[in-house]
């Protein structure tokens, strides 16, 4: 099982796991606004994941810091395992006049976006992990 989970490692399984996290912070977050659309004061939410997906997964960004302690930033190029989607308070009022700023059409896309955005990510993990899976099987038994 050890020697599985090192071959899973070394596909994009972890990239689409990382964002199946993303996705149900996102979906959570897109929930919450929907649910306070009616609500005096109340300010969206959002959330952020694909730029620090992509400074993580650049090859290009070759810049290296020595973090001496533990409250340090990262500088440079993050790796795979601390990349984490991150909810924050919007403070723009896009809808002046009303009683927040959440706008219930704009949330509702979003939300379909983001259960697509899902959907391809579990079924992106559950191919390549059955194409791993018979390629296991095939180099273990001779075929099949």
């Amino acid at each position: 099982m050890l020697t599985k989970l090192a071959i899973l490692d070394k596909t994009s399984i972890p990239v689409a796991s990382k964002g199946l996290d993303a996705y149900t912070h996102r979906g959570r977050a897109i929930a919450n606004n929907i649910a306070n659309v009616s609500t005096p004061g109340y300010r969206r939410i959002e959330v952020s994941f694909e730029e620090q997906l992509r400074k993580a997964l650049d090859k290009e960004l070759n810049m290296a810091g020595n973090r001496t302690h533990g409250n340090h930033l990262f500088l440079g190029r993050p790796e795979l395992e601390h990349v984490k989607s991150e909810g924050y308070r919007v403070n723009d009022f896009t809808t002046p006049g009303e009683i927040n700023n959440v706008d219930i059409d704009i949330e509702m896309a979003k939300l379909a976006e983001n259960e697509i955005a899902f959907s391809f990510a579990t079924a992106f993990i559950k191919d390549r992990s059955g194409t791993i899976g018979e390629a296991i099987k095939g180099s273990r038994g001779g075929g099949g």
